[in-house]
């Protein structure tokens, strides 16, 4: 019977991990890939027996994906985050699936998001690419990537929502805005390699839409105020990143000394 390890990626994760590594502790192996968290997260994940290797300390999580999964010892592998949890039907669907002659080399897996306490209609099913074989992915680095995967890749129906990866997401708004500036950061190397231009209005419309799709389209305003703000986070995001990037491309530009040389 093939085996399957489960790799979970953290910095400073003490408050959620334990709850993850409880819904994972039916799997062959946990291995526990951290950024040398400065709270007790290794000594959570020593509790449970995890597998610890030690990644430097990125900002972000993608450079250190790669690293991780190499560490799993077995051929299939599911890789989390600490603030998501696997429930007990996904795990024997998992188990299921590499069974079958005609299992796919990769597989989507929906996430159910939940933010301020409610269930996000708005970003399920949120597929992630999460489950695969080992030999056959390759992670790239740069930010809000997903594996590259040598085969066939299929996902679970959204429709069977009991299959589905649980993501508390963040369990405050400040730490969402803390994450907002880290990331938005990074997106200013990615915006220069694709060679992008944002103008004022590309940016209102960029920010409107994300608002918009995620509100409305996407029926965010049945969340209630949670939905509200879920939509605003993304669309500030997007802001974020954009007056990032002009930044970046001003700088050297000092219309203060411009002014003061008047006479």
């Amino acid at each position: 019977m093939s085996r399957i390890s489960v790799v979970i990626n953290t910095f400073n994760a003490a408050s959620i991990l334990e709850q993850c590594i409880k819904s994972v502790l039916n799997f062959d192996e946990i291995v526990i890939c951290d950024m040398y968290s400065d709270d007790n997260t290794l000594e959570i994940a020593q509790r449970y027996g995890c597998k610890i290797v030690m990644h430097e300390r990125t900002g972000y999580v993608e450079p250190a994906r790669n690293f991780a999964i190499a560490a799993a010892s077995n051929p299939w592998v599911l890789v989390l985050d600490a603030d998501e949890l696997v429930t007990d039907n996904l795990r024997n669907y998992l188990y299921n699936i590499i069974t079958k002659k005609d299992c796919p080399t990769g597989l989507l897996v929906s996430r159910a998001n939940f933010f301020m306490g409610k269930f996000m209609r708005a970003s399920y099913p949120d597929y992630q690419l999460r489950f695969f074989e080992k030999s056959k992915a390759d992670w790239p680095s740069h930010i809000h990537s997903r594996p590259k995967i040598d085969g066939q890749v299929s996902q679970i129906p959204s429709k069977r929502k009991d299959l589905s990866l649980i993501h508390l997401q963040d369990s405050s708004i400040t730490s969402i805005l803390e994450k907002t500036n880290i990331y938005s950061d990074k997106e200013i190397q990615k915006s220069i390699e694709k060679g992008k231009n944002y103008s004022i209005l590309s940016c209102l419309f960029h920010c409107f839409h994300r608002f918009f799709k995620v509100y409305f389209i996407k029926g965010g305003f049945l969340d209630g105020r949670a939905g509200f703000v879920n939509a605003a986070l993304i669309a500030h995001y997007k802001f974020a990143s954009i007056s990032k990037i002009w930044e970046y491309k001003m700088q050297g530009q000092n219309d203060c000394e411009k002014f003061l040389s008047q006479k």
